[in-house]
């Protein structure tokens, strides 16, 4: 088992992150972002955080395999307890071992350093972190979101999250 934690960028000052992942102890940023860039902020592009991270003691990873904006990859999706076509066609892509992998790489990565993935929102439960997050414990893993240097919040599994055969799917009450 692993413990990992979460955080959004949102558009916090570049201190304002660092400030919340030391406070939580992190030593290692995997950025989840498909595309690891912001036009507003530029404190938040991969290249920046590539190199201004290590100065606060932070490893800086980028994962796109764990990137959300995925595409729709079948017309007869399992996932049908999510409403929003968006989250869908990720559960989806979850379902893939390029996923599968990533996800796997994550773990690794946070059995050997206290990690925390990123991407954009900073609430969680708006944007694909909560699928992530939905995949690691229903995996048997501890995930802990930050909001900012306070207490973590524990993440619970969303209520139509289904592990059938080893997989995460999202049908709730529907059936498959």
């Amino acid at each position: 088992m692993a413990i990992l934690y979460t955080i959004g960028h949102s558009t916090r000052s570049f201190e304002e992150l660092v400030e919340a992942l030391q406070a939580h102890s992190i030593q290692t940023l995997v950025d989840i972002r498909s595309l690891p860039m912001s036009r507003r902020l530029p404190h938040f592009n991969g290249g920046y955080l590539e190199k201004a991270l290590p100065e606060a003691g932070i490893h800086y990873v980028s994962m796109k395999a764990l990137g959300g904006r995925r595409k729709m990859i079948r017309d007869d999706s399992p996932n049908v307890g999510l409403r929003s076509l968006s989250f869908r066609n990720y559960a989806d892509y979850m379902l893939t071992s390029e996923f599968q992998n990533a996800a796997a790489e994550l773990v690794r990565l946070a059995q050997h350093s206290r990690t925390a993935y990123m991407c954009a929102e900073r609430v969680y439960f708006r944007c694909h972190r909560m699928l992530v997050s939905d995949y690691l414990v229903a995996h048997g893993h501890e995930v802990l979101h930050i909001d900012a240097t306070g207490p973590v919040k524990r993440h619970k599994l969303t209520s139509e999250a289904r592990l059938i055969d080893g997989q995460l799917i999202f049908r709730g009450d529907r059936l498959l």
